[in-house]
């Protein structure tokens, strides 16, 4: 077994000893062992990280945006340099088989493109005349500080790509709660913004429980969340933030049901339902846990289901010939097997 990793929080640019007496588990689902343990940080460690990307703020803000996104090109090419690096360390800590992982990282490189035309996507309007000896004139400015929270299932796409690129390229600055299952691609992610001259203080990162977390929505200097996760903590992230005066971005989980017509490509159409069932680690939240087909051609959908499930090879997610890694959690698991003895009893 490989040494246990004691993960540190990212405040200030330092990574930081937390005096929290409570650690949480990282597993590598492929083996089952714990690989690392991340902090439970506490109030007052959150309080800080807020505090130093509050005290990051009016620097950063007034950085020319020509002059940020000159860092987000060096976040980008530090992306590519480390690619299969990142790849690796989401497939070990979440479970995704490798190019599955390699999307997510590739999921964080786009986005940070996107964001490098910030010149252009933060200019404003202006138009003169507008009523008789008045001219308009729009400014789009940054607001302050930001908090993510971030689900354990896309642990490089979702707080590297949706929740800091933008928030960072527009002189915001940002305090990421990681997932506690998930932290070390989103800590690895901070070690390149920190090579690529990232101020200190613009991106800070947390792990820590609900309790804590309670902290960024009714806190005076967090202007705004975005959030992605399920649809109950949503909700009330949604409610709370907003009943204190915050933008919210919350984007909560979904789920598809499939309809094949007897006039469907069948074999195409059958390997489209097991990518999209089993992809992933089964975590996409826009997943098909249910497909209805005509009767006419059930039977043979079913047929073509079965061939292609037994076709796959299952492995470790870091083995790059693995196209079906591990059931990531307990609860994932006790899922599974309730499905699998459904569809016994169902024939």
């Amino acid at each position: 077994m490989s040494e246990v990793k004691m993960l540190k929080f990212y405040a200030g640019g330092q990574w930081q000893e937390s005096k929290t007496a409570k650690y949480m588990d990282v597993f590598n689902p492929s083996t089952g062992e714990v690989i690392a343990k991340a902090p439970c940080c506490t109030q007052e460690e959150v309080n800080f990280a807020i505090k130093a990307a509050r005290e990051a703020f009016p620097a950063w803000s007034q950085t020319p945006v020509m002059k940020r996104v000159q860092v987000l090109y060096k976040f980008r090419d530090l992306l590519e340099e480390h690619m299969d690096e990142l790849t690796e360390i989401v497939a070990r800590e979440n479970g995704k088989v490798w190019d599955e992982a390699k999307g997510d990282i590739l999921k964080i490189k786009e986005p940070v493109e996107l964001a490098c035309g910030m010149p252009t996507l933060m200019m404003g309007e202006s138009l003169m005349n507008t009523s008789t000896g008045y001219d308009t004139v729009l400014y789009k400015e940054p607001v302050g500080v930001f908090a993510g929270i971030e689900p354990f299932n896309f642990p490089g796409m979702i707080p590297m790509g949706w929740m800091s690129r933008l928030c960072i390229a527009a002189g915001n600055t940002i305090v990421i709660k990681a997932a506690s299952m998930t932290p070390m691609t989103s800590m690895r992610c901070a070690e390149l913004w920190q090579e690529a001259g990232l101020p200190d203080g613009v991106l800070n990162i947390v792990t820590c429980s609900r309790n804590e977390a309670e902290i960024f929505l009714k806190h005076p200097d967090v202007k705004g969340i975005t959030f992605v996760g399920s649809t109950s903590v949503g909700l009330h992230i949604y409610g709370t933030a907003a009943a204190n005066g915050k933008r919210v971005q919350a984007l909560c989980e979904a789920k598809n049901h499939g309809l094949v017509m007897e006039d469907a490509a069948l074999e195409r159409t059958a390997r489209g339902i097991i990518n999209s069932s089993f992809g992933c680690a089964g975590e996409r939240c826009m997943a098909l846990p249910v497909i209805v087909a005509e009767e006419s051609i059930a039977d043979k959908l079913v047929e073509l289901l079965v061939k292609f499930a037994k076709d796959l090879k299952l492995g470790p997610a870091y083995d790059k010939t693995s196209q079906l890694g591990p059931v990531v959690t307990a609860e994932h698991k006790r899922f599974v097997l309730g499905w699998i003895e459904k569809g016994i009893k169902e024939g």
